[in-house]
């Protein structure tokens, strides 16, 4: 399987609207939103001016299977935030999810030359929890009933991964390497 990221064109957002309202992907997001096509050329282009964030499509064999982002690129401290989905269920796998963390690590230390990268994870979400510790990352913290998404409350579990840690550990993952341009 060949995973490549590449820059979200006008083309990919029908299929980002549906993936991004797709239950099964909504379910472990901070909202269910209704989108329209119109809303997502607006957000489109407010991504592309937003020297703050960055997103790629993620292609597995050539497909387009989900999206991955980068956010508080300018942020002084040098601390990110991170997130990704597959949308395409037939395109998950396993060592798909572990090249697209560990690459972003290696990215976001080696290339940006950031401090440490976050991530918040709705804790009932325990397959990613495990995803991301098998990566190395740290829980840091762990806040109950955190997120309220439709009269619901939600706990959230704060994860992350330093640059010193991920120096640390990455000699002794496995992993094949996506670029990230």
């Amino acid at each position: 399987m060949s995973v490549t990221l590449r820059a979200i064109q006008e083309s990919d957002l029908e299929n980002i609207m549906r993936w991004r309202m797709d239950e099964e992907i909504t379910k472990y997001m901070n909202t269910n939103p209704k989108l329209t096509l119109e809303g997502q050329k607006k957000w489109l282009a407010s991504i592309r001016n937003n020297a703050d964030v960055r997103y790629w499509m993620i292609e597995v064999d050539g497909e387009p299977a989900g999206v991955i982002n980068l956010t508080g690129l300018s942020n002084p401290s040098g601390d990110l935030g991170w997130a990704y989905y597959m949308g395409e269920k037939r395109l998950r796998s396993m060592k798909t999810a572990l090249s697209l963390e560990m690459s972003m690590y290696d990215y976001v230390f080696d290339q940006l030359h950031k401090n440490a990268v976050y991530g918040d994870i709705f804790t009932l979400n325990q397959g990613v929890i495990a995803l991301h510790k098998l990566c190395g990352c740290e829980i840091v913290e762990e806040k109950k009933n955190h997120v309220c998404k439709e009269g619901v409350y939600y706990d959230v579990t704060f994860m992350r991964m330093t640059a010193q840690r991920w120096k640390q550990i990455r000699g002794g993952k496995k992993y094949e390497k996506i670029e990230f341009v």
